[in-house]
């Protein structure tokens, strides 16, 4: 079975949710949401930072410059207040949407 593709409009909350518990550079973010996904879902790094940016604007995550283990110098984005709120904002839209996907589908 081919890597699902990210549902347009879903990337903006995987971010948020990838970054709940910790900071984490692009690559770590793209790394946690395949594993949170069982593999199931690929970021592909040219979707990525775009949302990162779109992100930042809407003062959802903010960034800095650090040392990665890896020692290099990366940007490392960690959710802001408004962002930990904006989380739980597009759970309860994504919980939603899922539900009524599902009552649409079971409709005979």
């Amino acid at each position: 079975m081919p890597m699902a593709e990210i549902v347009q409009g879903t990337l903006n909350m995987l971010i948020l949710q990838a970054l709940v518990r910790e900071k984490a550079n692009g690559y770590e973010i793209a790394k946690r949401i395949e594993a949170m996904s069982d593999e199931a879902l690929v970021v592909e790094h040219g979707s990525l930072y775009p949302a990162l940016r779109r992100l930042e604007g809407n003062g959802w995550v903010k960034a800095a410059w650090e040392v990665s283990a890896t020692n290099r110098r990366a940007r490392f984005y960690s959710l802001t207040a408004a962002g930990r709120r904006q989380v739980e904002v597009e759970r309860t839209r994504w919980e939603a949407a899922v539900l009524a996907i599902t009552r649409v589908m079971r409709t005979a």
